[in-house]
């Protein structure tokens, strides 16, 4: 990619590395020492240890709030140092980057790929290439190097299929959709994979099932029920969420990531 094709500017990164160690000040170290210029934001770093799903979630949600052209490193990966490619994907707004396990699978189903290639050029690594910390030793700095200006084309061979997590879409029938709980954040408000459009009509008032339980209805924002009652509002990630005001929904009602939710009307 011509470097008049992206924003040098912006690289952020979610991992799960959590914020106690070293591991997130060290890549933010390489790509300083490659690209002194480029502003490093943290996406998120508190995906539960080798949580594929909930990085693919995590990137899905906040990547399309960055300047075109920034470069978006995703790295949740229990395979690091065995033989998984590492990848790098070039969309007509941004590129990714990341192991080649599912986790660029959610951004990549929604922003088509102009080119997938697989990160072997040898000169955007780190001399020594770890078994065990890949994003210091070759994801940050391939980040770097393209923020610096070299070409998506200098990365390596191009692939055409990369690793699918099996995401689940809400299904449609009579006067219901049935989804199901894809993340939990740490308010313990649980997503779904339901949209957020056309459940506040107020002429057509919406019931929310978990299972067989009615819990709540459809509202506008959390504060819509008392503390401590179980509310369902469209979230800002596009989906609907259930949440607890004051609360915690995942404890109080049982909820984890694939609970059947319903939305019955």
């Amino acid at each position: 990619m011509p470097r008049s094709e992206t924003t040098a500017g912006w690289i952020t990164l979610t991992t799960d590395f959590g914020l106690e160690d070293w591991f997130v000040g060290t890549m933010k170290g390489v790509i300083a020492r490659i690209a002194p210029k480029v502003r490093v934001v943290d996406l998120n770093h508190g995906i539960a240890p080798g949580d594929v799903r909930a990085g693919a979630f995590s990137l899905a949600a906040g990547f399309r709030f960055f300047p075109k052209g920034a470069i978006h490193i995703a790295i949740v990966d229990p395979g690091v140092g065995s033989a998984r490619r590492a990848l790098v994907a070039r969309t007509a707004s941004c590129l990714f980057i990341g192991p080649d396990n599912g986790v660029l699978s959610r951004v990549l189903s929604q922003e088509s790929p102009i080119e997938v290639r697989c990160l072997e050029n040898p000169k955007w690594r780190l001399n020594k290439v770890s078994k065990t910390f890949h994003g210091r030793d070759v994801f940050a700095p391939a980040a770097a190097h393209l923020a610096a200006g070299a070409p998506v084309s200098d990365a390596g061979p191009k692939v055409d299929c990369w690793a699918q997590l099996d995401i689940p879409t809400p299904r449609s029938r009579s006067h219901q959709v049935q989804g199901a709980v894809v993340y939990v954040d740490r308010y313990g408000n649980a997503i779904t994979n339901i949209p957020n459009e056309g459940f506040l009509d107020p002429e057509r008032p919406a019931d929310v099932w978990v299972g067989e339980k009615r819990v709540t209805k459809v509202h506008e924002f959390y504060q819509s029920v008392a503390p401590g009652k179980a509310v369902c509002v469209p979230g800002s990630s596009g989906f609907l969420e259930i949440a607890v005001n004051s609360g915690d929904a995942a404890k109080r009602l049982k909820l984890k990531v694939g609970s059947e939710i319903s939305v019955r009307w």
